[in-house]
């Protein structure tokens, strides 16, 4: 039995926080599912959440954005690369259409025999649309953008990992996570996610030994971790079990992110991995279900530094 059933989300270190919401409800028609902060170190930066409206598991995006503190990483190899969401078949002209009517340069591209739309976060994190065959998740309707069920974005297909070794990585995915090989050429190796709806869900690994080492801290324009959803807490046990008796024995102990928990491992591919669980009560644990992503939130262990933690914001509107 698979220890993993796709994705649980996928987290960014972007730019400016306006920029970022904009990006993600405006132009991608995502909502905002969670406004937090930072749980690791003492910066203020926000915790952004977007996804379907109620924070379905597989759709959700999280993002840092790191103007204020102006912390800025280097995009290079031996690092993810590329953010992947699904969208319907057949839509990519329309998502072509759209993003260079605002102002996002778009254009249509094809691996593995996949039809993607390829364009950048405004901080310059590269991104796709993928028109994935076997994704058969609904849309994400949003009317108020103007997003409707023929185009919307279905949730995450995957991401892509630049390495500079392919078969380390080929291996960790393989016998580590127990994804499926699902094409290997020259334009690099395709795993799809264990998942109970069928192989829907990606990573993908590209070959560039050439380039310069990207920056595995958290720093702004670069990607910071891939998670997987164990389900609960007994898979996610297990599943750091099995991968530290591959000899992976740093990975971390259980994080508490209050909505889930969380254990992460770097990869020999330079991706890091969180393997995560949500908790009973989920987005709804301190704001109506009804009205998640609609406040600032602080979990319980920072209502004291609350007020130094807002004052440290960048300015934004929501």
């Amino acid at each position: 039995m698979a220890l993993v059933s796709g994705y649980h989300h996928l987290t960014l270190c972007t730019d400016g926080v306006q920029e970022d919401y904009d990006f993600y409800t405006k132009v991608l028609g995502l909502y905002s599912v969670k406004r937090t902060v930072l749980f690791d170190g003492t910066i203020p930066v926000y915790h952004l959440y977007y996804g379907s409206r109620n924070g379905d598991a597989s759709t959700i995006i999280t993002t840092f954005p790191f103007r204020k503190p102006a912390v800025f990483g280097k995009r290079g190899t031996n690092q993810s690369k590329i953010i992947q969401q699904a969208i319907p078949v057949g839509s990519a002209d329309y998502w072509i259409d759209r993003l260079n009517g605002k102002g996002v340069e778009a254009a249509k591209i094809s691996r593995f025999g996949i039809t993607r739309v390829a364009f950048k976060h405004p901080c310059g994190i590269p991104h796709e649309l993928v028109e994935s065959p076997a994704d058969n998740r609904p849309s994400i309707v949003n009317e108020a953008q103007g997003v409707s069920a023929a185009h919307g974005i279905k949730g995450i297909y995957g991401a892509a990992i630049a390495v500079f070794d392919r078969t380390a990585m080929d291996d960790f995915l393989s016998v580590g996570m127990s994804m499926k090989k699902e094409a290997d050429s020259d334009e690099g190796l395709m795993f799809s996610v264990p998942n109970a709806g069928g192989p829907s869900s990606m990573v993908e690994v590209l070959h560039e030994p050439t380039g310069p080492q990207g920056t595995w801290t958290l720093a702004g324009g670069t990607i910071h971790h891939l998670a997987l959803n164990t389900g609960n807490e007994e898979n996610q046990l297990k599943l750091k079990a099995h991968i530290e008796g591959l000899g992976f024995t740093d990975v971390s102990d259980q994080k508490d992110r209050n909505y889930f928990k969380s254990c992460y491992v770097r990869s020999p591919g330079g991706a890091l991995f969180e393997i995560a669980w949500s908790v009973e009560g989920g987005w709804a644990l301190d704001e109506p279900a009804d009205q998640i992503g609609t406040t600032l939130v602080f979990p319980p262990w920072f209502e004291d530094r609350r007020q130094e933690l807002i004052a440290g914001l960048e300015p934004a509107t929501f």
